[in-house]
């Protein structure tokens, strides 16, 4: 191609802007689609807006919990994150029973308050003449408000560092997080860099920490936001984001949310009090190369073999219903489907995917489905008692066979507050994850992406125990004393031996057990500060852990962040 300047545009630069093009095309028609959606969901409020609250953001987390344990609000903890709006409803809910809170309760509303309450349009209304935090605002770098438009822009600085044997190790992140309001419309974005030296999350590794690295180096950003569209009882939304789905308080078994983010379309349903819908359609990265769509340029570097990856997408809905105050009951399924383009049939809520799954690939190997099921009560004041189960393929013969498994993942678990003692909290959760469970044979539809595993942290064929007592004398100021063993079995999806009859836990190939005390306290709104340290012991396969924490380590971690 030859433009009238007489640059010459070469065949791959030619392919490569067709692709561009092509891919722009396809996304118009998703926005397209979401557009036309929007009309049919009526909003009777002038302003109510909603955008997703960071889940490792957990100071207003751990609150709700708390608060919902002790029956002042009521609370769907199933999926996860909830929204700004979501927030600030409950915190109200608080508010209306405050003589259900102690004194450091209290405290605690009025200091979420200062920030949330922008949600609610309340700020300078909270407890006007109480003494204490109600009626004033969180510091923020800029702020306005009008009746039509507000916008919120903060700084995003911090990091830690961390002591042991084998050394130091940091971590940093820093740049920019902004959020805006108009009428029914959301919109925001958050921009961070990250630096880590060495590596502690990568996606081999069986650990918590938030997944990212996009880059060989120590370095990388990640970039985060999204526009929603709300209504008095739903919103929907296209961001770039993660979730977590599952009660827990060790990590979830449904989706984990340790993942990178990607961009997904969500929808979220309460039209009653005793039924709520959840519902996202992503587009993962598969990281695996299609030679059909990959090709050859030239440049000024030589020849270069330019990379395409097959196309991966996820969908996932969650059902929950509340027969009893207090009790929800929640299941949903999910599919993870490649080999094609985007496929509307997957855009319908409230399918059941493995039944669509096998309409299109029927007499060929099918897509990779899940089912799942969580329950989660607080009948019981001050008791949380809670359990899910994750289903990656089930057939119920091998229930009554010793020698067939089923690929499940079950978690069961409880959380003690505010009794006997004041401010003293006691959780208790066991996870155990059968072999192939999270896992699957055809590398483009792993439940994945970028690598890293969309399910509980530990994967499959594994099992962990986790003890923690917490204790929270002052405002935000969390102190605690925890317990995990976790153990892996043999990565069956790596040594390909027979699917159903790899028996759990048969050969244990990695463990964790880990001695912590904890400590954090958030100093003004989004501003936190911890010390922390572990005796732990980590053995067995040195693939599955970071070499800094691998062995016998007395680790020593302090830190400081503001933003996220």
């Amino acid at each position: 191609m030859q433009l009238s300047s007489g640059q010459v545009i070469s065949t791959g630069q030619t392919q490569e802007i067709l692709s561009l093009w092509n891919y722009f095309a396809r996304m118009r028609r998703y926005l397209i689609f979401i557009l036309l959606l929007l009309p049919l969901f009526p909003c009777t409020i002038s302003h109510a807006q909603d955008i997703p609250h960071p889940v490792v953001n957990t100071g207003v987390y751990e609150f709700l919990d708390e608060l919902a344990i002790i029956q002042a609000i009521d609370l769907n903890s199933v999926v996860k994150p909830y929204s700004r709006l979501f927030i600030a409803r409950k915190l109200e809910e608080a508010d209306s029973k405050r003589e259900m809170l102690n004194k450091r309760q209290q405290s605690e509303l009025d200091f979420y308050l200062t920030d949330f309450g922008k949600e609610s349009g309340r700020i300078g209304e909270w407890r006007k003449g109480v003494k204490g935090e109600g009626g004033r605002k969180r510091w923020d770098l800029i702020y306005y408000s009008d009746s039509l438009f507000s916008v919120t822009i903060n700084p995003i600085f911090g990091g830690e560092v961390f002591f042991n044997q084998s050394g130091r190790a940091l971590y940093a992140r820093n740049f920019v997080e902004a959020r805006a309001y108009m009428k029914r419309w959301g919109f925001f974005a958050s921009l961070r860099d990250n630096h880590e030296k060495p590596f502690l999350g990568l996606p081999e590794y069986l650990t918590k920490r938030e997944g990212g690295h996009f880059k060989e180096g120590t370095d990388w950003s990640e970039m985060q936001g999204g526009i929603t569209y709300s209504w008095k009882w739903g919103h929907a939304g296209f961001v770039k984001d993660r979730q977590q789905w599952g009660n827990n308080y060790n990590g979830a078994n449904i989706f984990g949310g340790n993942n990178p983010t990607f961009v997904q379309v969500r929808l979220n349903l309460k039209p009653a009090d005793w039924f709520e819908f959840n519902y996202f359609h992503g587009w993962l990265n598969s990281m695996e190369p299609d030679s059909s769509r990959s090709y050859w340029v030239n440049n000024s570097y030589g020849p270069d073999y330019r990379i395409l990856y097959h196309r991966k997408y996820i969908a996932a809905n969650m059902f929950t219903f509340t027969p009893f105050r207090n009790l929800n009951v929640s299941f949903g399924n999910s599919i993870v489907y490649s080999d094609k383009n985007f496929n509307p049939v997957y855009v319908m809520p409230l399918f059941f995917y493995k039944s669509v799954d096998h309409t299109y690939t029927s007499g060929t190997d099918n897509m990779n489905c899940q089912t799942f099921i969580d329950i989660s009560s607080r009948n019981i004041k001050h008791l949380h008692l809670y359990a899910t189960l994750f289903v990656d393929e089930l057939s119920v013969a091998r229930f009554i066979r010793n020698d067939r498994w089923n690929f499940l993942s079950w978690k069961t678990g409880f959380r003690l507050g505010n009794l006997p003692v004041q401010n003293l909290s006691f959780t208790t959760e066991f996870t155990y994850s059968y072999p192939l469970a999270f896992q699957h044979f055809v590398p483009t539809l792993t439940f994945e992406t970028q690598r890293f595993n969309l399910g509980h942290y530990l994967r499959d064929n594994a099992r962990e125990w986790y003890l923690a007592l917490d204790y929270k004398p002052a405002r935000t100021l969390n102190l605690g004393i925890y317990f995990t063993d976790a153990v892996r079995g043999e990565d069956h999806t790596e040594l390909g031996t027979p699917r159903t009859t790899s028996r759990p836990l048969d050969v244990i190939k990695w463990r964790s057990t880990i001695l912590g005390i904890r400590s954090s306290y958030q100093i003004i709104n989004d501003l936190y500060v911890w010390l922390n340290f572990t005796a732990g012991k980590i053995s067995g396969d040195t693939r599955w852990s970071p070499p800094y924490f691998y062995g016998n380590k007395n680790t020593l971690n302090a830190g400081m962040t503001y933003g996220f």
